[in-house]
C-alpha cells in the first residue's frame, strides 16, 4: 500500500502550478458539457423535431468542431495562445445563452455549428499551453493531467445533466453550461493575468521558415492519418458498442452506464500513476504500438464471447488499457514535435483528426453493422487495427532526428 500510495504521490508531483490551473479550468468548463449530451434529445423532446433532423444538427457540430481545431491552431501560431483559451470560453458562454431564445430548425444547427467552433478553438491554444507551462520530462504526465480532468468532467456532467434535464428543464443545461464556460473564461484572465496581455507578447511572434510547416512533414501527415483511424476504431466503444450491448446482448440502459463508467473510472485510477512510471522511457512509439496492438485483443472478446457479460467487462478493461497506452503518447508526440511558432498549426492537425474520428466512428460502426451485423464489424475493426498497429511500428522505426523540421524538445 505504502509502495502504491508513493506511486500516486510521484505522479501528482513536480508538475507546474499553471498546468493545475490550466487543468482545473479544464474540469469546469469539461463538467458544463453535459449540454452536449442532452441536445438531440432537447430538439426531439422539447422542440419537437424529428430524429433525422436531430441528426442533421448534431452532424454540424462534427464540421464546426474541424474548422475550429483549424482556426484554433491559427490564431495560436498568430496570437498569444492565452487569449485564444480565454476568448473561446467566452464565447461560447454567450452562445449557448442563444439556445433559450431560438427555435427554428436551421438558426438553431448554425448556433450548435458555432459553438462547436468557438469550443474547439480551446485545443490547439491548450496544446500550447502544455508545452509551455511543462518541461520534457514531465510532459506526458502534464497530458495525462488533463486528460484527467477532462474525464473527471464528462463524468460528473453526464450525471449532473440527466438530474437537471429531468427536475429543471432542458433549458438549464444550457444556462449551466453557459455559466461553466464563463467561469473556466474568468479562471484563466484572474490565474494568467490576461488582462496584462498586450501587443508585446505577439510581437514576439516570429515568421517561422516554410519547411517548418505541419503540411511539408510527411511524418507526421501520415502519423495524423493512422491516428484518425485509430480514433475510429477506439471511438466504437461510445459510438456502436451502446447499440451492441442492448440490441444484441439485451443489457440494460443501467447496465451500459456501468461498463461506459468503467471506462472512465480506469482512466482517473490508472493513467496518472502509469504515466510517472514510464514518462523515463525516451522512446514513446512502443506505447503507441502497444495501444494500438490491444484494439484488435479488446474486439475478439466480444467476437468469441458469445453476449456474455464478463467478456463485455474485459472488453472494456482491455480497449481502455489501449486508450490510457496510446493517446497521453500520441499527443506528447504532437505537441513536442514542431517549433514554438508551429505548435497551433501541428495542436490543431491532431485536433481535426479526432474531430474526423468521432464524426466518422457511429457512420461508420452503425452502417457497417447495420448492414452486414456486427460480427463483421469486429473483424473489420480487428484487421484494421492489426495493420494499424504495424503502421504506427514502422513509422515508429523511422523517427529520427532528421525527420523534424525543426526541434528543441522532443523525445526520442
Amino acid at each position: 500500500m505504502q509502495r502504491i500510495l508513493s506511486l500516486y504521490y510521484s505522479a501528482f508531483s513536480n508538475l507546474q502550478s499553471r498546468i493545475w490551473i490550466l487543468s482545473l479550468a479544464m474540469f469546469v468548463n469539461r463538467s458544463g458539457s453535459m449540454v452536449l449530451l442532452f441536445t438531440s434529445l432537447y430538439l426531439t423532446n422539447e422542440l419537437k423535431f424529428s430524429i433525422s433532423q436531430a441528426g442533421l444538427v448534431m452532424s454540424f457540430y462534427g464540421v464546426g468542431s474541424i474548422i475550429g481545431s483549424y482556426l484554433g491552431g491559427w490564431y495560436t501560431d498568430k496570437k498569444d495562445h492565452r487569449v485564444v483559451m480565454i476568448f473561446s470560453l467566452i464565447a461560447c458562454a454567450l452562445i449557448l445563452l442563444l439556445m433559450l431564445v431560438v427555435k427554428s430548425l436551421w438558426i438553431i444547427t448554425a448556433v450548435v455549428f458555432t459553438y462547436a467552433l468557438m469550443a474547439d478553438m480551446f485545443r490547439p491554444a491548450m496544446s500550447a499551453a502544455i508545452v509551455e507551462y511543462s518541461k520534457p520530462e514531465n510532459r506526458t504526465r502534464s497530458v495525462s493531467l488533463m486528460r484527467l480532468a477532462n474525464n473527471m468532467g464528462f463524468t460528473i456532467g453526464p450525471a449532473i445533466g440527466g438530474f437537471i434535464a429531468l427536475h429543471l428543464g432542458y433549458k438549464w443545461l444550457f444556462i449551466l453550461d453557459a455559466a461553466s464556460s464563463f467561469a473556466a473564461g474568468i479562471m484563466l484572465i484572474f490565474f494568467f493575468k490576461a488582462k496584462a496581455i498586450t501587443n508585446e507578447s505577439i510581437k514576439k511572434k516570429v515568421k517561422p521558415p516554410p519547411e517548418s510547416s505541419a503540411y511539408r512533414d510527411k511524418h507526421y501527415l501520415l502519423f495524423i492519418l493512422m491516428t484518425a483511424v485509430y480514433g475510429a476504431c477506439f471511438f466504437q466503444l461510445f459510438a456502436g458498442m451502446p447499440q451492441y450491448f442492448n440490441i444484441v446482448c439485451k443489457y440494460s440502459e443501467d447496465t451500459i452506464g456501468l461498463l461506459l463508467g468503467l471506462n472512465g473510472l480506469l482512466v482517473v485510477l490508472v493513467e496518472m500513476p502509469l504515466m510517472a512510471h514510464l514518462e523515463r522511457r525516451k522512446k514513446i512509439f512502443p506505447f503507441i504500438v502497444s495501444g494500438v496492438f490491444l484494439l484488435p485483443i479488446a474486439f475478439a472478446f466480444l467476437l468469441f464471447g458469445k453476449q456474455m457479460i464478463i467478456f463485455s467487462v474485459i472488453y472494456t478493461i482491455v480497449i481502455t488499457a489501449s486508450e490510457i497506452l496510446a493517446l497521453p503518447f500520441m499527443m506528447n508526440h504532437a505537441i513536442s514535435r514542431p517549433i514554438k511558432e508551429r505548435q497551433g498549426q501541428y495542436a490543431a492537425l491532431y485536433s481535426i483528426a479526432f474531430g474526423i474520428s468521432i464524426t466518422a466512428a457511429p457512420y461508420f460502426g452503425l452502417g457497417v453493422a447495420d448492414s452486414f451485423g456486427f460480427p463483421t464489424l469486429f473483424v473489420l475493426l480487428m484487421l484494421v487495427s492489426l495493420l494499424l498497429g504495424v503502421g504506427f511500428w514502422r513509422l515508429g522505426k523511422t523517427q529520427n532526428k532528421s525527420d523534424h523540421p525543426v526541434s528543441e524538445n522532443i523525445p526520442q
